[in-house]
């Protein structure tokens, strides 16, 4: 990210977060053990703030600057509300389109699929608070400057979500390879939620067992699995040939 997205030091960080800012993420030096290394720590734990513990050469070649063990990154984009984001969604007179993201880690990935999100008509992104990709200066790059053309809501976990809009009537759909469903076996004209997993795992077990249905891309040839962005888009766009 550039250096003006960029918090350095603990005690900024932590006001950065009383003040209300959106962090997307921060790096802290492996080892620190002082008052206000905890109260970081513990602000991390209360607002569910993605954070990775590096070697302080890690910290040196994010910047230069004297960051006293601590970096933060403030996020391009103001996250919305999920529960009032999906409300509003659901009080329009045409079928949803969710999508969720499990576990996503490549920001370039995650730009892309906010691109083509965007492009079929998604009215919204779900997103875990941490263990997923931040928005980074590359994740806006990658989508075009899409993202600031969707909702993206943060949630403490996908089940959360998940459950919400399944009480909603929403049908959830996970990507997956673990079913012998073809993405063309299910009917995507109803209000949906489309959930897609991690680069490496796909989505998480525990979120596979909560779906309504699983489906998968048929493969030919020696390569076994697509790009999750490419995954995504293949998806989605056979949602929009349903639904045209």
């Amino acid at each position: 990210m550039s250096k003006n997205n960029h918090i350095y030091g603990t005690r900024a960080i932590i006001e950065a977060i009383n003040a209300g800012k959106e962090i997307g993420k921060i790096y802290l030096q492996k080892g620190l053990n002082n008052p206000l290394s905890k109260q970081l720590e513990g602000l991390v734990r209360e607002h569910g703030i993605s954070v990775s513990y590096v070697p302080q050469e890690k910290l040196y070649k994010l910047s230069d600057q004297n960051h006293q063990g601590a970096i933060a990154t403030i996020s391009p984009i103001q996250f919305a509300d999920f529960e009032a984001t999906a409300e509003a969604v659901l009080s329009l007179e045409k079928p949803a389109l969710f999508l969720l993201l499990d576990q996503l880690t490549d920001v370039r990935n995650f730009g892309a699929i906010i691109r083509t999100a965007v492009c079929t008509g998604v009215d919204a992104i779900i997103i875990p608070k941490s263990g997923g990709a931040p928005v980074t200066d590359d994740t806006v790059k990658t989508s075009a400057g899409a993202i600031f053309n969707i909702p993206i809501c943060k949630v403490d976990h996908i089940k959360d979500a998940l459950f919400y809009l399944q009480g909603s009537g929403v049908k959830v759909v996970a990507a997956t390879e673990k079913t012998e469903d073809s993405v063309y076996d299910i009917d995507y004209k109803p209000s949906m939620a489309l959930v897609m997993g991690s680069e490496g795992k796909g989505v998480t077990p525990g979120v596979l067992k909560l779906v309504d249905h699983k489906a998968k891309l048929p493969m030919a040839g020696s390569i076994s699995s697509l790009n999750v962005s490419v995954a995504c888009g293949a998806f989605l766009y056979e949602i929009v040939r349903q639904r045209s």
